[in-house]
């Protein structure tokens, strides 16, 4: 195995904590005989341990090994496979070395582990061939994503030879993307042990809310819909602030728009404030890639010692650089102008012109005017909080009335924070629990 992974170009760069350097590692000291077989027994087992867990989280069945192999070709970014994502598989020198892989690959895929087994007396690379997962567990990464993976590695497992696996790995390099981005919808950065540079985390547990699932608030919807249906189809869109009062619904629709219009390639990239100075570096990760990015700050707000607006103020525009057609910046607020004002803003107060004019309130009012879409989500009325109550009941089939619902829910609301849609949701939730209870202990 491991003259088979040294002959690898474009693919060949791996960490040597990488599963498949691993089991390479393996077998050329079972070559070599410079291990005992207890400690290569109990190495294959701790690599197998790892590759069972990777099976877990992206619920992989039927032939793990071929899985697995598969999972390493669709996230591993080179400038072949990104090249691909972009423009797909064009005619030029660089295929010539991507089949090289390919065949390494495609032997992988039929290696022979029978001697190993049958030397140390072991048999569970058999076992890998034909692995059959004990239910369905609920999945920590897309399913539709892992579908996908389990489908390729079947058409893999049939291809004739180098050429046809180039076809179905770059026929999925251009479908659906390679690396990270193409397997999960949201991202969190870390900054890295490098000196301006950053990396990204995958956020495996992002809620599944739709629009759907937010109750009222259509205008608001409709425009948020509208301007990411235009940025994700290529056209002119803007940044989008959504400001308003707590818990009427401003994060719970970035979710939900990003689960909406995730197949169309949208993907979301969570930051804070204090990573604000590194926004130029993730611009820099993501501005050349085949995705359409959503930079997310959450109840985004300065107060009047915190100068991280100017960074953001750069990037958003008036930079030397332009912001890149795929990156848009969508902000919650419970502050319309973002930062907090105070009476010493207004001492600079001068007159130009017969106008009064203060330098300091314009440079922060100037933040939330490069904000081409501003969303107000307002806290609702009374009626209205007790339409979302109803409405949300009815779809947990709670046989409540409406009218005890709307008495129940008054009561609730005047002791848990005032009327508001996250009110109304946590009030459903503890009906629908009170409920599940009774059942139980009937």
């Amino acid at each position: 195995m491991y003259r088979e992974i040294s002959k690898l170009i474009l693919y060949g760069d791996m960490d040597e904590n990488c599963i498949l350097y691993q089991f390479g590692e393996i077998f050329r000291r079972y070559d070599e005989k410079t291990s005992s077989d207890p400690e290569l027994i109990k190495d294959i087992y701790t690599q197998l341990k790892r590759l069972l867990i990777v099976a877990t989280d992206y619920g992989f069945d039927y032939n793990l090994w071929h899985n697995y192999l598969t999972f390493y070709l669709v996230t591993n970014e080179n400038p072949f496979s990104i090249t691909c994502e972009k423009v797909g598989a064009n005619d030029g020198s660089v295929n010539h070395f991507a089949k090289n892989d390919f065949r390494v690959f495609r032997n992988l895929f039929h290696f022979d582990f029978s001697s190993i087994e049958k030397a140390l007396g072991i048999d569970c690379f058999s076992q890998l061939s034909d692995y059959k997962a004990i239910g369905k567990p609920e999945l920590m990464y897309n399913k539709n994503v892992s579908e996908k993976i389990i489908a390729l590695s079947a058409k893999l497992e049939l291809a004739a030879d180098e050429n046809e696996f180039f076809d179905s790995v770059t026929e999925f390099y251009k479908d659906y993307g390679v690396g990270m981005f193409g397997l999960n919808k949201a991202f969190r950065i870390k900054e890295s042990d490098r000196e301006n540079d950053v990396s990204f985390v995958a956020i495996n547990n992002m809620d599944k809310v739709m629009l759907d699932d937010l109750i009222g608030y259509e205008i608001q919807k409709k425009k948020l819909i509208d301007n990411t249906k235009a940025f994700v189809e290529g056209r002119k869109a803007n940044n989008v602030l959504l400001f308003g009062d707590s818990g009427t619904g401003k994060s719970t629709s970035i979710k939900a728009i990003v689960n909406a219009f995730y197949p169309q390639g949208l993907r979301m990239i969570e930051i804070y404030k204090h990573q604000f100075k590194d926004l130029s570096n993730v611009i820099a990760q993501i501005k050349n890639r085949n995705y359409r990015f959503i930079i997310y700050m959450d109840d985004l707000s300065f107060e009047e010692f915190e100068t991280e607006y100017k960074f953001l103020k750069a990037v958003i525009e008036g930079g030397v650089e332009t912001k890149p057609e795929n990156i848009l910046i969508y902000a919650t607020s419970n502050r319309r102008h973002l930062i907090k004002e105070t009476w010493n803003d207004r001492s600079d107060i001068k007159v130009e012109n017969g106008m009064h004019q203060s330098d300091t309130m314009e440079e922060k009012l100037s933040l939330v005017h490069r904000f081409g879409v501003t969303i107000n989500y307002s806290k609702p009325s009374q009626k209205e909080y007790f339409h979302i109550v109803v409405e949300l009941a009815h779809r947990q089939g709670i046989t409540m009335s409406d009218e005890e619902l709307c008495a129940e829910a008054n009561k609730w609301e005047l002791s848990h924070g005032g009327i508001s849609g996250r009110t109304a949701q946590q009030f459903v939730n503890y009906l629908a629990g009170f409920d599940e209870h009774k059942k139980n202990t009937i």
